[in-house]
């Protein structure tokens, strides 16, 4: 039957702690970069993706209204314009002496 050293158990429970500990700083770090992280996009003054999607309907639709408003004044030039006459010509008058 194997005996376990105890030199060997405590340095199998030296490297279990050290991992765990270097696990818990690198959960740390990684927590404080992300916290960073958006700390430096919130100073850029980004904005949300819903924010983006909110204004992108609102230029749709607009463009939408002015192409509706070009095609309706395009409309109203058309009925403003007068029909043109056929032009008479007159007798040119004679030049008085």
């Amino acid at each position: 039957m194997q005996t376990k050293s105890p030199v060997f158990e405590d340095v199998s429970n030296l490297l279990t702690n050290a991992f765990g500990a270097a696990k818990g700083v690198g959960d740390e770090v990684r927590a404080a970069a992300r916290a960073r992280a958006r700390e430096f996009i919130a100073d850029m003054d980004l904005v949300t993706r819903e924010e983006f999607e909110v204004v992108k309907e609102m230029a749709a639709q607009a463009r939408m209204e002015v192409e509706a408003l070009k095609a309706e004044i395009e409309a109203l030039k058309a009925a403003a314009k007068p029909k043109r006459k056929t032009a008479r010509k007159t007798a040119k008058k004679p030049a008085k002496k």
